[in-house]
């Protein structure tokens, strides 16, 4: 059984973790087949956005830990350095929209990848957990990065101390994620959203999302500098040319990711 599986539909790219019975935490295997999931979707130009989410009642339980003690395993420094670390690295890096589509329970590094997607959705009886100290673990795969930048660091602090289990419309109402739709619905709302997106200029979407995350590091100074020099790059892509267009001709524009 494929413990990642890939669908494209139209322009955009579905990637599901699938290890249902085990709540679709990672072993080794299936953060190897994310890798290559995520490289594939970065590299196939038809691909204008990536949904990520989970099959069955989970999105990710985080780390398999009978993996993670089992004394012929991996052990945990190459569990963070070679699973976790390239994945929200590669999140980050690739110049595409992606979506956190959390369809159940998101805990430990399963809650922190989808907080390193760029946008998160979430069905109603999700909830996202920080159980790394329920264990005598530290938040890893980006989460004491993120969290702290998305809800301040009183509440990061707080969650990640007691492991207190947040509903989806709290995450909502903190600024944790972007929408919580009905359980029902959850998976139509998430494709007529991403559809929307990946039908919109792709690279412009793509620059955004390289300046989001100079922005983490950067002074204003260096950030307006950066500004200056992509919007450059933004205004010599096909889209630009085509939104101006339309907008003069005032018609709707055909964006072709380009």
């Amino acid at each position: 059984m494929n413990l990642i599986t890939t669908q494209l539909q139209d322009k955009v790219m579905l990637i599901t973790l699938n290890r249902p019975d085990k709540f679709n935490s990672f072993n080794r295997e299936m953060a190897m087949e994310l890798h290559s999931a995520l490289d594939n979707a970065e590299t196939n130009p038809h691909v204008r956005a990536i949904i990520l989410t989970g099959n069955g009642k989970a999105f990710c339980a985080g780390q398999d830990l009978a993996e993670a003690i089992d004394p012929n395993g991996p052990g945990i420094s190459r569990i963070v350095e070679e699973h976790y670390n390239p994945i929200v690295l590669r999140l980050r890096k690739i110049e595409k929209p992606i979506i956190a589509a959390v369809n159940g329970v998101a805990a430990g590094a399963g809650a922190n990848i989808a907080l390193a997607c760029d946008i998160v959705l979430a069905t109603a009886s999700a909830s996202f957990i920080q159980a790394f100290s329920k264990i005598g673990l530290i938040p890893d795969s980006g989460g004491t990065f993120f969290l702290p930048r998305l809800i301040g660091i009183q509440r990061a602090s707080a969650l990640m101390i007691t492991g207190d289990k947040v509903t989806a419309n709290e995450a909502l109402q903190m600024g944790m994620i972007y929408k919580v739709f009905s359980d029902e619905t959850f998976m139509n709302e998430v494709h007529n959203f991403a559809n929307t997106i990946a039908s919109m200029p792709t690279k412009g979407i793509g620059l955004t999302k390289r300046l989001l995350n100079e922005s983490l590091f950067n002074s204003f100074d260096k950030q307006l500098i950066s500004e200056g020099k992509v919007q450059v790059e933004a205004a010599s892509t096909h889209d630009y040319n085509e939104g101006v267009k339309a907008f003069l001709e005032k018609r709707k524009p055909e964006f072709t990711g380009q």
